[in-house]
């Protein structure tokens, strides 16, 4: 089966010709079985993989072609089969398959059916390159391709002006974190004259220095930065909303977003010779999960309170790789795919059965006419909140235990800092996630007259209901000891792995990790259900702090006066003052020269043979003069 795991990208990359040049002629119902059919095929030929590889020690190198030969340098295109990567290609391709089908009748009415699903499928290839790839610049090229495809659909309803901003802000932003990659991976090549992961990464710990491994890994960590949506890069990613809800699903659950935590996980041979930069991916992802957080306390728009909620869980994933808990952070990604797609697409379906609204404040009393989309929305929640023994709790859990416990960390108090971080912001995430479910689905109905609110139909609904099951039995994968996500990931992190000492304090910290779950709940069905004037009295009494989480601490704002508007007035000013006062000056200039001199000098070319003879005569003067006195 592995030597048929080339099938993986065939299938998404058929999907794109045949929609791509053909989509428009075919219909809508072949536009949409071919872009699902791709998908869910590279989904089998992905489950074939997996059971391949089970029990094996070591992953498989399959070559496709001979890509680049110059000299003795050469690369192939060839992709790595190893735990991780088939893992990677699971979540991505039956996430994606799941958010494909749900596409057919969310954008059923929209005029570019066939373009959506042509760069729907493109998506997913793109991600594919990248987890398989067995190289830094097979990665590269993935990397760049996740970027282009996010532009793409971000922007996707590119007649809306504020589409087309997101679509620029996302692609801009992380071209400041891919140029970052980009020299990281130059540097690779000039340290070990090789790209291929396997040969990088054996020579890594006799080549490298700690100052060389920290400068490679901080270069690398900028890449993921920008595309996973960390401080500072994590502007673009609430902007990206403005794209169909799908796409939102797509990316926050199963692409781009993702990538990064893949990138470092990877990488890990690297990272962990450089203690600095492994120390500054764990304090970057446990201030980001915070900082994330407090700013969705406030939202008002359901996707962008899910926005900043998987930024604050991407954050959970690189404080867990930071700590070296690496397969802790792998599991994390694979819930968080469950349950953020589950929420967005649960989110899409209320947009749907409302004539596209966003503002939670004008919701509520949905529970009852959305039954299946309460339901399933409520179940995410819950696996997002972290509510005992769902999905989500045992994959926050198992990070919390590993930054408490991390030999990668040698400080007992960062250690403490990271895990009290960790716990504070599980409390916010439970708060702020049943905030959503309360506001949108309980209480009085605040929705506009005239709004005919209907349930979504069974191709929105199905995939839904089976995400949801995901949400909540997804967890059982990774129960502390029995973890089958730690144990099918050994061959690849088997001595990378942080120590899982076992004993009284982990159960406690479990405990208390459910705990404050389940008080934020409970505190949220009080200011929100129970004593609904709560919220607006705090409002007003914090009105400061209110106003800067609202306002998302003025970050955007911060940017545009200190970084966006001084580069705007500047090419102002080159384009106006320099480009056209000295470049066209001096090019303009030049041609007015010569064009005086041919002015002139044709003057001399009169036509009468009498001034050429003249002519003649008074240079014979002058050469025989110059002779004579020389």
């Amino acid at each position: 089966m592995l030597d048929f795991a080339w099938l993986i990208l065939l299938f998404p990359l058929l999907g794109v010709l045949i929609n791509g040049f053909i989509g428009n002629r075919t219909g809508r119902r072949w536009v949409g079985r071919v872009a699902c059919g791709a998908v869910g095929l590279s989904f089998l030929v992905g489950v074939g993989v997996f059971f391949a590889l089970l029990g094996e020690e070591h992953g498989h190198t399959i070559p496709i072609f001979s890509w680049i030969t110059v000299g003795d340098f050469q690369i192939e295109a060839a992709l790595l089969v190893d735990q991780l990567s088939t893992l990677m290609t699971l979540v991505v391709t039956g996430v994606g398959f799941l958010i494909h089908v749900y596409s057919i009748g969310y954008m059923a009415e929209d005029e570019r059916y066939a373009r959506f699903f042509t760069l729907l499928n493109l998506f997913v290839f793109s991600m594919l390159t990248l987890v398989l790839a067995d190289n830094f610049l097979l990665l590269y090229v993935g990397w760049e391709l996740v970027g282009l495809c996010s532009y793409l659909l971000i922007g996707f309803w590119f007649e809306r002006p504020s589409a087309a901003e997101a679509g620029k802000k996302a692609f801009l932003v992380t071209r400041v974190g891919d140029f970052g990659f980009a020299l990281g991976v130059m540097l690779i090549f000039a340290t070990f004259g090789t790209l291929s992961y396997a040969q990088v990464f054996e020579q890594a710990p006799q080549t490298l220095t700690t100052g060389l491994a920290t400068a490679i890994t901080l270069l690398l960590f900028a890449g993921a930065v920008g595309k996973s949506a960390q401080i500072p890069l994590y502007v673009w990613l609430p902007d990206a909303m403005e794209g169909p809800t799908p796409v939102s699903a797509l990316i926050h659950a199963a692409t781009m977003v993702t990538a990064g935590v893949y990138m470092v996980a990877r990488t890990h041979a690297l990272f962990e010779l450089a203690p600095t930069s492994m120390t500054l991916v764990a304090v970057i992802g446990a201030v980001t999960a915070f900082y994330a957080a407090t700013i969705a306390l406030v939202q008002n728009d359901i996707k962008r309170v899910l926005a900043y909620s998987t930024i604050s869980q991407l954050g959970y994933m690189f404080l867990a790789v930071g700590v070296g808990a690496y397969a802790s952070g792998i599991f994390h990604l694979t819930t968080h795919a469950f349950f953020k797609a589950l929420l967005f697409l649960s989110a899409g379906s209320v947009m749907h059965g409302l004539a596209g609204e966003l503002d939670m404040r004008k919701m509520g009393g949905l529970k009852d006419k959305m039954r299946t989309t309460y339901r399933t929305f409520l179940a995410g929640a819950a696996a997002l909140a972290g509510f005992p023994l769902l999905s989500g709790f045992f994959s926050k859990d198992e990070i919390l235990w590993r930054a408490f416990n991390s030999s990668i960390i040698p400080s007992a108090s960062l250690r403490a800092g990271l895990w009290l971080i960790g716990i504070v912001t599980a409390f916010l995430t439970a708060f702020y996630a049943f905030r959503a479910v309360f506001l949108t689905f309980w209480g009085p109905s605040r929705v506009d007259e005239g709004v005919h609110i209907h349930e979504s139909p069974r191709v929105m609904t199905t995939p839904l209901t089976i995400l949801a099951v995901l949400a909540i039995v997804g967890g059982l994968i990774g129960i502390p000891h029995l973890s089958a996500v730690e144990g099918f990931l050994e061959p690849v992190f088997a001595h990378h792995e942080a120590a899982h000492a076992s004993g009284i304090l982990e159960w406690a910290l479990m405990a208390l990790s459910a705990i404050v779950a389940i008080a934020a709940i409970i505190l949220a069905q009080y200011m929100y259900l129970v004593n609904p004037g709560l919220p607006g009295r705090l409002s007003q009494r914090y009105a400061t702090l209110y106003k800067l989480l609202s306002n998302k601490y003025y970050v955007d704002e911060i940017y545009m006066a200190g970084i966006v508007n001084p580069l705007r007035n500047l090419a102002s000013f080159l384009s106006q003052t320099f480009d056209a006062g000295i470049i066209d000056g001096a090019v303009n200039g030049l041609a007015a020269f010569f064009g005086r001199t041919g002015e002139e000098t044709r003057k001399l070319q009169t036509g009468y043979v009498r001034n050429y003879s003249l002519a003649i005569v008074l240079g014979a003067v002058i050469v025989i003069g110059y002779i004579i006195l020389k």
